[in-house]
């Protein structure tokens, strides 16, 4: 009986051109952000060494050298962040998307769950993320409809948490709404009020109230929406 082989993984260019190809079709923009990300660091770097290594081979490759490097690390940090705009952009708006944010997005300083506290009849969803900033609500659908629903389990909190910060996020249709991408960025703005040894304990604390909701499809997994990652 012949042994089925393991599929190779593609290498680092083959992913960051699938990365790059996924990007495209959502962002047209890329391919000129990516030539002025190169181009850019690349210049600055052939500048340098003209001014400062007059004369000098080996200063002028350095610095040339040093130029193409950031370059490319900076074209592709641009890539990494553009992608994941573009892979966030296609669950946009689907039910459980902000608990995929929650679940493969979050820095260490925060945890959330992929599954909401609370969800109406119409698959408006409340979603919670505790870290240094204190305890985030998000809610996620029209503000009209989430309003109330983060008001309750505000006040659900602070019944058992009365000094912890608490704070809301809104994910939806209105004007003044955080985009997927945004979320963390938006939680690392908070002002710091926990140590971790706080967080550790806010977050347990409201892991055993065991509150839930209406069933709601699992969060929408972006890693599956997207190319790999380039590293």
């Amino acid at each position: 009986m012949a042994r089925s082989t393991p599929e190779k993984e593609p290498g680092r260019l083959k992913q960051m051109w699938q990365v790059f190809q996924m990007t495209r079709r959502y962002d047209p923009a890329i391919t000129w952000l990516l030539i002025a990300s190169f181009i850019v660091p690349t210049g600055l770097g052939v500048a340098l060494a003209f001014l400062l290594s007059p004369g000098n081979i080996l200063g002028l490759v350095l610095y040339i050298i040093a130029g193409v490097l950031a370059g490319v690390l900076v074209a592709v940090i641009v890539l990494g962040r553009r992608a994941e705009a573009a892979a966030y952009s296609q669950i946009a708006g689907k039910p459980g998307a902000v608990g995929a944010v929650l679940k493969s997005g979050l820095r260490r300083a925060w945890t959330g769950s992929e599954m909401p506290l609370v969800v109406n009849k119409s698959q408006d969803a409340v979603f919670r993320a505790v870290g240094r900033g204190g305890v985030v609500l998000i809610g996620e659908g029209p503000r009209s409809r989430t309003q109330p629903m983060l008001d309750k389990e505000r006040a659900n909190i602070q019944r058992v948490l009365p000094n912890v910060p608490i704070h809301f996020l809104y994910v939806g249709p209105d004007a003044d709404s955080v985009q997927l991408h945004k979320i963390v960025p938006a939680l690392a703005k908070y002002k710091r009020a926990l140590t971790k040894a706080e967080v550790l304990a806010v977050n347990n604390r409201l892991s055993s109230l065991g509150r839930g909701g209406l069933p709601i499809p699992k969060g929408i997994d972006p890693m599956r929406v997207r190319a790999p990652r380039p590293r």
